[in-house]
């Protein structure tokens, strides 16, 4: 950590010059289009709630069947008759969507999923204070929902995300891993929480053409993730 901030330091002219460079040419790719919200397959009725960032709102996906809430959607058919509603936008941090779902009204949910953490590690706030509004927002969307379980992605591996050039991706790379070595500690205390891996089979052929998001077979592999750990925790 320490050695951390003292590397940002000294190489804070170069940084700030390499994000104001990223966020200039970065290819801005749209969210996936379709309904936010659908019904889809036979058996026991689960309504999932699903809360998050770009990556959640299917950025790097035409549509939202090839995107996290359908793929996830498809995963859990089989088993179950899924209710799911999405709320999830680029560029959303932890702190925007909890103040926006404070002014929302929350419909019933037997499973939220949550996605959000990138814009927390990239925008530069103190850790403490994002695993705070972490929490924050997990106490309100199990009060508001009445959700049996909640179910939290991992934050994902920005130093291995081919937009970023070095050493940006590197220090990125280092925050993203101790934000979500905290969060994973932080979620071991709750018992109504799982904590859902990203695939670890990652490449960079699969993720979008902006080198920052997900492809479609990422996606597919993180609803498969997401939906076996749901159907092993049962009803």
């Amino acid at each position: 950590m320490i050695f951390d901030t003292l590397v940002t330091l000294v190489l804070s002219p170069v940084l700030l010059a390499q994000a104001i460079r990223v966020r200039k040419r970065a290819l801005r790719l749209p969210e996936a289009s379709g309904p936010r919200f659908a019904t889809q397959g036979v058996g026991t009725p689960l309504k999932i709630l699903i809360i998050g960032d770009s990556a959640a709102a299917g950025v790097g996906a035409l549509t939202q069947n090839e995107a996290l809430a359908g793929q996830l959607s498809a995963a859990l058919a089989p088993n179950h008759t899924v209710h799911w509603h999405l709320i999830a936008s680029t560029g959303a941090t932890t702190s925007t969507t909890l103040s926006h779902l404070q002014n929302e009204m929350l419909k019933p949910a037997d499973v939220v999923v949550i996605a959000l953490g990138v814009n927390d590690v990239t925008r530069g706030g103190p850790k403490a204070r994002w695993l705070r509004i972490h929490a924050a927002l997990r106490t309100l969307l199990r009060d508001q929902t009445g959700a049996r379980r909640l179910y939290v992605s991992e934050i994902p591996p920005l130093g291995a995300f081919p937009l970023l050039p070095n050493p940006l991706r590197w220090l990125l790379g280092r925050r993203a891993i101790r934000f979500d070595v905290a969060l994973r500690s932080a979620l071991a205390m709750e018992p109504d929480t799982t904590y859902v891996l990203l695939p670890r089979t990652l490449d960079v052929s699969d993720m979008a053409e902006d080198g920052f998001h997900p492809g479609p077979a990422i996606y597919s592999q993180w609803a498969k993730e997401m939906a076996r750990q749901i159907i092993s925790d049962g009803p």
